[in-house]
C-alpha cells in the first residue's frame, strides 16, 4: 500500500545522515554513535556457532580447559566488536569536486575523509548500493582521499545519491556501516553528435556569408560546397574538370563570428538539437571562431575560450532542466 511505502521510505530516511544546514556539501558530515550501526558478518555467526560447540563440549566433559579456551574467545570476539565499532566514530566525509562528463560516460565524485582524534581508521571501505567497495586508509592527523564513479546516462544534474561507509576491522567478525548523502552532483553535458556535421555559416560584415572560424590568408584545404558559401570561393577549375562543386577553405588571423541558434534545426528533437549543438559548440571551440548560442529562452553573446565554453555546455545541459 501507499502509506506503508511512504512509512518504511521514511524510516529509511532517517538512517541516512547528512550535512547540517547551513553548512553545505563541503563541511561534510562526521560519523558519531547514533548513525553507525553493526552486526555480525557471516565469519562471525560461523564463529559464534563454533562457541556454542566448544561450550557444549566443555560442559559435556566437565573440561575446565574447554571453557577457558571458550571464555577467551568469546571475550576476544567481545573487544573486537568494540574495536570495529569505534573505528568509525569521528570519521569525517566531504565532498570534493566532481568534473562535469558528457552523458554516456562514467562521472566521478571526489571525497575526502579525515579522522577527528588520535587513533587512524584502518580497513574503511566507501560504495554506493550494489557497487564495489574501494577501500580507503585514514591516518591519524591526515586527509586521505576516494574517488566514486556512476554512469551517467543522460544530460542535467546526476546526484551521487547515498552512499555506504563500511568497516570489519580487525578480525572481519562484525562489520560496522553507516549511509551518508552529501549532496554532492555531477553536471552531465549532452552526448555530441558524431563528427562530420558542417557548422552554421557565420555572417560577414557585408552580409556574405562564410565558413564558420575560417580566415582569408592561408589555403587550407576543400570541402564539399554548402548553399550560401560565397562563390568566390568555389574551386572552379575543379568544376571546370567536370568534378562536383567544391568550396576553398582558407585559415588566418581574422575569425569569423559565428550564431550556433536553436532555430536553425527545425524538425528534429529536442535531445537531437541539443547534441547537434554541442557538436557544434566544441567545433567551433576547436577551430578558435567566436561564437554565440541561442536558446528558447537562453541567449550567450558570442565569445571563445574556455570559460564560454563551459558556459555554452553547461546551458545545454540545463535545457528544460527543472531546478
Amino acid at each position: 500500500m501507499a502509506w506503508r511505502d511512504a512509512a518504511v521510505s521514511a524510516y529509511r530516511e532517517r538512517w541516512i545522515l547528512r550535512p547540517r544546514p547551513g553548512s553545505g556539501a563541503r563541511g561534510g558530515v562526521r560519523l558519531d554513535r547514533r548513525h553507525v550501526y553493526i552486526l555480525p558478518t557471516r565469519h562471525g555467526m560461523l564463529f559464534a556457532l563454533v562457541l556454542l560447540l566448544m561450550l557444549i563440549g566443555a560442559i559435556n566433559y566437565s573440561n575446565s580447559l574447554g571453557y577457558m579456551l571458550t571464555f577467551l574467545l568469546a571475550s576476544m570476539a567481545l573487544v573486537t566488536m568494540l574495536h570495529t565499532h569505534r573505528n568509525l566514530l569521528g570519521l569525517r566525509l566531504s565532498a570534493g569536486r566532481a568534473p562535469a562528463v558528457f552523458a554516456g560516460e562514467q562521472a566521478r565524485f571526489a571525497l575526502r575523509l579525515e579522522v577527528e582524534g588520535g587513533a587512524p581508521c584502518i580497513g574503511v571501505a566507501v560504495r554506493l548500493p550494489g557497487g564495489e567497495p574501494l577501500a580507503v586508509e585514514v591516518a591519524a592527523g591526515r586527509a586521505a582521499a576516494a574517488g566514486l564513479s556512476r554512469p551517467a546516462p543522460r544530460r542535467g544534474r546526476l546526484p551521487l545519491g547515498r552512499m555506504r561507509v563500511e568497516s570489519d576491522y580487525p578480525l572481519g567478525l562484525f562489520q560496522a556501516w553507516s549511509w551518508l548523502d552529501l549532496g554532492q552532483s555531477c553536471l552531465v553535458y549532452p552526448r555530441p553528435e558524431p563528427p562530420g556535421t558542417p557548422l552554421p555559416l557565420a555572417a560577414d560584415g557585408d552580409g556574405a556569408g562564410r565558413a564558420a572560424g575560417a580566415g582569408e590568408e592561408d589555403f587550407a584545404g576543400l570541402r564539399a560546397y554548402r548553399p550560401g558559401d560565397p562563390l568566390r570561393h568555389v574551386a572552379w577549375k575543379a568544376v571546370a574538370k567536370g568534378q562536383p562543386m567544391l568550396t576553398k577553405q582558407f585559415d588566418g588571423a581574422e575569425a569569423s563570428r559565428l550564431w550556433l541558434d536553436w532555430g536553425l534545426l527545425p524538425g528534429m528533437g529536442d535531445e537531437a538539437r541539443l547534441s547537434r549543438l554541442c557538436r557544434w559548440v566544441l567545433e567551433a571551440e576547436t577551430r578558435g571562431a567566436e561564437y554565440g548560442l541561442r536558446l528558447p529562452g537562453v541567449t550567450l553573446e558570442p565569445g571563445r575560450g574556455e570559460e564560454h565554453r563551459r558556459a555554452c555546455l553547461e546551458a545545454l545541459a540545463l535545457h528544460g532542466v527543472g531546478a
